[in-house]
């Protein structure tokens, strides 16, 4: 049987537990439930396991039969590592599953609970396959995502060299509930994500009465004319063809409204594709917010704050993951992507350290990906029925990514 078929025997099992984890989302670096049954689920497997110190990570590492003395490779053969990322939102879930969240203002809306149901099913079909494989698998199931950087701690404390020897490759996968087929991977070479900051504002004046604006300094209009100013920057400064995008998701001022208050405050993301416009946008939109809060007689306290960077896909990995998908599942199961997408991951510290790529696949309930609500809505579902071609992709990428590896260090 092909990975893929036993992939689809597991498919109940998996369904089973991601429902569970869908159940019970957690948010952040700390996901003491979630690591609790992704630690059950790997119980019994061959694999040598340990959990983080700053966040509830797991890191599992499968050693290939190949590896040991007598095996069909030298010890100390190559690494593959595979990752899947396990935290929620803070989102109110509004899809009306059966299986909806139970905990209040959390949620699975990015698929996270998909992820990690399917590098579990990897880890069972590579563990079935320990002793043809020819080296080892570093299963990286990490916490805090979703603007926590837990790529990045997991890399501070040791995942690259959870092998004992320095990862050769490395594959992610992330479902879409909207945007592409059910069961479609797509990706591309290069450039794949932006990169994401954090801008936060502060305006400072001083509140009085509502009825007498003159006898205050009014943070409110000044706030505002900055979320309009950070759009025109982004047209008048900016080169097209080297995009960035502003959006400002939180604005906060005032009790009443009858009264001015001593402060405005709102953040901004800010999303962008090279090294240069990042470093231009924490300069210019820095600035912008300074010199209109004076011009009003106020000040503001303004941080621009980097968070991941571009997620670029090695272009000959990419290319490799492409072929893999459509020898094992089909021509017509991968879509080439024409043009980066803006959302942003911490995937991109692990590539930006070690050759790797990176792939979507549609996961849409509706039949209409292009309407569908998106990653991070309240109404955002996913069709688990694609579990268990995940877990078949990572498999195979392992097994084959390993031979090749092997291969290679044989002719050297």
């Amino acid at each position: 049987m092909t990975l893929r078929d036993d992939a689809h025997e597991l498919q109940g099992e998996l369904a089973v537990l991601r429902r569970a984890l869908h159940q019970e989302p957690e948010i952040g670096l700390h996901l003491p439930r979630t690591q609790e049954k992704v630690l059950a689920a790997l119980d019994g497997l061959p694999l040598e396991i340990s959990t983080g110190t700053s966040l509830s990570s797991v890191t599992a590492v499968l050693r290939g039969g190949g590896t040991e003395p007598g095996g069909g490779t030298e010890p100390g053969g190559p690494v593959v590592l595979l990752r899947g990322d396990m935290d929620g939102l803070p989102v109110t879930e509004r899809t009306g599953a059966e299986f909806t969240s139970r905990i209040d203002g959390a949620m699975h809306a990015c698929g996270h609970d998909l992820h990690t149901a399917g590098l579990v099913g990897a880890a069972r079909l590579l563990a079935d396959r320990r002793e043809r494989l020819a080296g080892d698998v570093v299963f990286m199931f990490q916490p805090g995502e979703e603007g926590w950087d837990g790529a990045g701690h997991m890399v501070e404390e040791g995942v690259l060299a959870a092998a004992g020897r320095p990862v050769d490759a490395a594959y992610g996968l992330h479902v879409s509930s909207s945007s592409y087929p059910t069961g479609v991977f797509s990706s591309r070479p290069g450039t794949l994500m932006a990169a994401s900051a954090g801008l936060h504002v502060r305006v400072v004046g001083a509140g009085g009465h509502g009825s007498r604006p003159h006898a205050a300094l009014d943070p409110v209009p000044a706030a505002c004319e900055m979320v309009t100013a950070l759009q025109t920057m982004v047209t008048r400064r900016f080169d097209v063809f080297d995009p960035v995008v502003v959006t400002v998701g939180t604005f906060h001022a005032g009790t009443r409204r009858n009264i001015i208050p001593d402060d405005a405050v709102f953040e901004a993301t800010v999303r962008t594709f090279t090294p240069a416009a990042a470093e231009r946008v924490a300069e210019v939109a820095v600035r912008l917010c300074e010199d209109i809060a004076a011009a009003h007689g106020l000040t503001a306290e303004v941080d621009f704050v980097p968070e991941y960077p571009v997620t670029v896909n090695d272009a000959a990995e990419h290319d490799f993951l492409a072929d893999t998908v459509r020898e094992a599942f089909g021509e017509e199961r991968f879509a080439p992507l024409t043009d980066p997408i803006t959302g942003s991951e911490d995937f991109s510290r692990v590539l930006d350290r070690v050759p790797g790529a990176f792939v979507f696949l549609g996961a849409d309930t509706t039949g209409d990906p292009e309407t569908a609500p998106g990653n991070h809505s309240p109404l955002a579902a996913f069709d688990d029925s694609v579990v268990s071609d995940g877990s078949a992709l990572l498999a195979e990428l392992a097994v084959r990514r390993l031979d090749r590896l092997n291969s290679l260090a044989k002719e050297a």
